[in-house]
């Protein structure tokens, strides 16, 4: 697995490497932070942790470079912690095992972190090589970006220093990224009193998994099947057809991942058991053949579970698949003026019913504030005829595009000087930090680019070897061209 370290460029893999043995999942990022800011004092640059948790890391120019703008390069610590049913990965303990698949890194089990690894491990490049060119360079390593963009949304005004901001968390080397959309998490939950369960009552706990899951951002428009809205047909038609009730609900763990995963425990009278699994095969039959083509993996089981004591009354029961049927999932529509590009989704991310409480989580992006509110209230109307409480936290808005950026254009000229081809200027979906930074420090100018990536959020996750050295290569002349204020 160390074999990763004696890729090219060196530099950025034997600093990707040594990321992912530190334990980094959002929401637990002190060893990561301590890890950073040790690396920095071995570095000889100055570092900090500030009040929003990012780490911040200054070098200065070169001699003879003083007077080049200022340049931030920015990309997230967190990474997602996603794993195969099988894995017994702990990501608050354990180190991600990186492999090489041919022209491929990928992760044993687990998602790989090269979302936003690389782009850490480029910023740690730079910070410590004593050879390159270049004028004033801050780091900006945020916290909790998966989860909510915390560190950016907490992002101190005053804090940075630079004039150009460069983002390094996009996935498809040879484009450039000077847009992308805004988002909001949604969340709606219901308390109830549970009812005994009828104590002649068998219990099934039906799954559906195998589906390949997906960055809710870059993956939403091609279709994937979202396990807990596959779920949720099979369990209602349970209900009307073998007179099951439901006592309680999992599915998905990310609200800016595609669930693969869901599973409900149903109770039924015990003569109805054969026809639910009966049921539960033909649904498998249809997902197969709807998914053709898209998703090659699913599987719907059906266990004998212990019958539990309590389960969900049948009047919320019924509203709450109602609302789970009902809710949008996926793409609302496409940008108008650039029909390849979504402009506004959401992702029924996670579901939990038990024990007197249900909570549905929902990660919502448009590039559009008024279609971001479109959603928010489709999505609260839905819920509210269910009897749950609908909240939103996290917004932030679009990064709207400036086709005119001089540093776009630099890096535009950069590419094809060195590569020989045109790069692509290119709006996403997903949601990047540039929009809240840029709110806070409007005189920024802002692009984002990266090497390859596939499928990050899921356990597929990859990063292209090939496309690494160029981006380094790319990095490192801009950086040494910049321009003077």
């Amino acid at each position: 697995m160390s074999e990763i370290k004696n890729l090219n460029p060196a530099c950025i893999w034997k600093n990707f490497y040594a990321l992912t043995q530190v334990p980094r999942p959002s929401g637990h990022l002190e060893k990561i932070q301590q890890f950073l800011l040790d690396f920095a004092k071995e570095a000889g640059v100055e570092a900090f942790k500030d009040p929003a948790s990012n780490i911040v890391m200054r070098k200065p120019a070169s001699p003879g470079m003083e007077k080049k703008k200022g340049v931030i390069l920015q990309a997230h610590m967190d990474m997602v912690p996603q794993k195969t049913p099988e894995s017994t990965h702990n990501f608050e303990t354990d180190p991600i095992q990186p492999w090489i698949d041919g022209e491929w890194v990928k992760a044993k089990g687990t998602t790989l972190g090269a979302d936003n690894g690389l782009g850490v491990a480029a910023i740690m490049a730079i910070m410590e090589d004593k050879t390159l060119k270049h004028g004033p360079v801050e780091a900006l390593i945020t916290a909790d970006e998966e989860t909510g963009m915390y560190g950016a949304n907490d992002l101190p005004e005053g804090e940075l220093q630079g004039d150009i901001l460069m983002n390094l968390d996009s996935e498809h080397w040879g484009k450039f990224v000077i847009g992308s959309a805004g988002g909001i998490n949604i969340t709606a939950t219901l308390d109830y009193k549970e009812v005994e369960t009828d104590p002649e009552d068998a219990a099934v706990k039906v799954t559906v998994k195998g589906l390949r899951g997906g960055h809710s951002g870059l993956e939403i428009h091609e279709g994937r099947g979202n396990a807990n809205k596959l779920l949720v047909r099979l369990v209602r038609e349970a209900i009307e057809e073998c007179e099951a009730r439901l006592a309680c609900w999992e599915g998905g763990n990310m609200r800016n991942a595609i669930p693969f995963k869901a599973e409900a425990v149903l109770t039924l009278p015990k003569e109805n058991v054969e026809a639910l699994k009966e049921l539960a095969a033909d649904w498998l039959e249809d997902f197969t053949d709807e998914f053709k083509g898209i998703e090659s993996g699913i599987e719907v089981i059906c266990e004998d579970v212990e019958t539990p004591k309590m389960e969900v009354p049948v009047e919320i029961q019924d509203n709450l698949i109602n609302a789970i049927y009902g809710c949008h999932d996926g793409v609302v529509r496409m940008i108008p003026s650039y029909p390849s590009v979504v402009e506004t989704s959401s992702n029924l991310a996670i579901i939990n019913i038990g024990e007197g409480k249900a909570m549905l989580k929902i990660l919502a992006r448009s590039s559009r504030e008024d279609m971001k509110d479109y959603i928010v209230k489709t999505l609260e109307s839905c819920f509210n005829m269910a009897g749950m409480k609908v909240e939103t936290a996290g917004s932030y808005g679009g990064w709207d595009p400036n086709p005119e950026s001089p540093i776009l254009h630099l890096l535009l000229k950069e590419y094809k000087d060195l590569f020989g081809e045109d790069g692509i200027i290119q709006v996403d979906h997903a949601g990047l930090e540039c929009s809240i930074i840029l709110g806070k420090y409007p005189h920024l100018d802002v692009v984002s680019f990266g090497p390859t990536m596939k499928s990050p959020h899921t356990t597929t996750e990859r990063a292209l070897i090939k496309t690494v050295e160029p981006f380094w290569t790319l990095l490192k002349k801009t950086l040494e061209d910049i321009p003077e204020k």
